[in-house]
């Protein structure tokens, strides 16, 4: 099922960056930017989810969509003889860089994409440039085939019992670095780990270094939360991290593929200064014709994109494993009765992790942006049965003292032209990370759902109290009948929801009744 590329006729094997660099500017679909690096401009705007299938047999080992194994041969066979006639490029690294988590890994893809190649290459933990490479992982992408019977004639096939993913008819990098990621998510977990959709920082204080790991669906805040400073913090990773049962996190990827649609130098320096630079490749961001880039702009999609080196943030560190996970914050943009910060116990952390409420973006594409969204663990990519996130999470928190919160990015009392309504910017998210890690925040118990509110948290004014506690919130605006129906229906649909997942631990069920 793996393809050799010393036996594809016309490929280039491995090129370094600089010469992905140059091929890439050499594309009908680039731009060159004001910053003097490329922008993309692609068919696909987002990751394809409803064209993306397990190939199998026995679908009962997934909650995925899946193909036959039948199905699965014939499109391998048509992208084969699809490869013997185009141009095609190769490159190798590794996703993860410590021995317990690091798997070799390849792309292989039309030349005429050779952008996604950079980006790929750019994300891999690097890998010796030599024959003796063999990669478990590999992911083949040809854009430019189409196939008959798929939406938009496009699929996204997953071997995952051979460790390969065939991605025909899309040109969206996600596909490329997702294809890999979601292999690695089967792997961790037979490891006895768990893969998280999270980034990782290390926070400075005055009882010593304490890590974070945050989850969240793509769009919701996970990078900029990740990057945001707190007492000097440092960035580690961004995107996934494996949670083994030692209590220690491992990174997998040297770079950061980040959403740029509404980035702002004044409110998120870093990830900005490091979009800017000549070395990051940009996907769908709206450039005039004469270079300028427009970061507001959705001439091309809402979904812009940008890779970059973790080595273009400061403070960032390139560790490969952090020894103790201290902290897990769950991701959830909301706009109800959800606070800005809530702490669970280990039963709570796990239904809440399964629950993975938020509201989409435009990175999930038109099928989830803007609707309210129920992602097992914000992780898109796992692919087996999804209960086993939530019963390996709960087994991890027991083997550790990791502590566990809900962190809502988005509102409190309802949408934007709500009056009254309160939006949790990034300076009030700011000092809660900073609390938490300091043990400055006075919690109490919140009595509608078990878990534990803040009373007060340093650096958030007492005029602001109310995105802390949504009960006053409601109150003070004389709608505490509507306050009291959300939480009966809340608690009614994430009973429903939570039961479908029919091998998740009735304990981890019961804990949100």
């Amino acid at each position: 099922m793996k393809i050799k590329v010393e036996e594809i006729k016309n490929i280039i094997i491995n090129p370094d960056i600089e010469n992905l660099r140059k091929m890439t500017f050499e594309q009908k679909n680039v731009i060159k930017t004001e910053f003097n690096n490329p922008d993309a401009i692609t068919r696909a705007k987002a990751r394809s989810a409803k064209n993306t299938y397990i190939v199998t047999d026995t679908p009962s080992v997934t909650d995925t969509q899946t193909i036959s194994v039948k199905e699965g041969e014939r499109i391998a066979a048509l992208q084969d003889e699809f490869i013997k006639a185009h141009n095609m490029v190769s490159v190798n690294g590794y996703i993860g860089f410590d021995d317990e988590v690091k798997v070799a890994a390849q792309l292989i893809i039309q030349k005429e994409y050779a952008n996604v190649a950079a980006m790929q290459k750019s994300l891999f933990f690097e890998a010796d440039n030599n024959a003796d490479f063999t990669p478990k992982f590999q992911v083949i992408m040809t854009p430019d085939l189409e196939i008959d019977g798929y939406n938009d004639n496009k699929v996204i096939a997953v071997y995952l019992d051979k460790w390969v993913t065939r991605v025909l008819n899309s040109d969206y990098f996600g596909e490329s670095k997702k294809g890999g990621l979601r292999m690695w998510n089967k792997y961790i977990y037979e490891k006895g780990g768990l893969a998280l959709h999270a980034g990782c920082k290390i926070v400075p204080t005055a009882n010593g270094d304490k890590s974070f790991l945050i989850i969240g669906l793509s769009g919701t805040g996970k990078t900029t939360t990740t990057f945001t400073d707190q007492n000097g913090s440092s960035p580690v990773q961004d995107d996934f991290v494996g949670l083994m049962p030692n209590g220690k996190a491992y990174g997998t990827e040297r770079g950061c593929f980040a959403k740029t649609f509404g980035l702002d130098k004044k409110s998120e320096p870093v990830i900005y200064n490091a979009v800017t630079k000549e070395t990051s490749f940009l996907e769908n961001v709206t450039v005039s014709d004469d270079g300028k880039v427009d970061f507001y702009g959705k001439v091309h999609s809402e979904n812009g994109r940008a890779v970059f080196l973790m080595t273009d943030i400061p403070n960032a560190k390139m560790i490969p494993v952090v020894e103790k996970a201290d902290f897990l914050l769950i991701l959830n943009r909301n706009e109800n009765i959800i606070p800005a910060v809530a702490k669970l116990d280990k039963y709570q952390a796990a239904a809440y992790f399964m629950l993975g409420e938020t509201t989409g973006t435009s990175a999930g594409g038109k099928a989830e942006e803007g609707k309210f969204l129920r992602i097992p663990g914000t992780n898109p990519f796992f692919p087996l049965r999804q209960g086993f996130q939530g019963n390996r999470l709960k087994e991890l928190l027991d083997k550790m003292p990791m502590e566990v919160y809900i962190l809502n990015t988005g509102r409190v009392g309802g949408k934007e032209d709500v009056q009254g309504s309160l939006k949790v910017k990034i300076h009030h998210s700011s000092a809660i990370v900073k609390g938490i890690a300091e043990n400055s925040i006075t919690w109490k118990k919140d009595e509608d759902f078990g878990y534990e509110v803040a009373e007060f948290v340093p650096g958030i004014s007492k005029e602001d109290i109310f995105i802390l506690q949504p009960r006053r919130l409601y109150e003070k605006l004389g709608r505490q009948d509507e306050y009291f129906a959300t939480v009966v229906r809340l608690k009614k649909e994430r009973e429903e929801h939570l039961k479908k997942f029919t091998d998740l631990d009735k304990d981890i069920i019961e804990s949100i009744l």
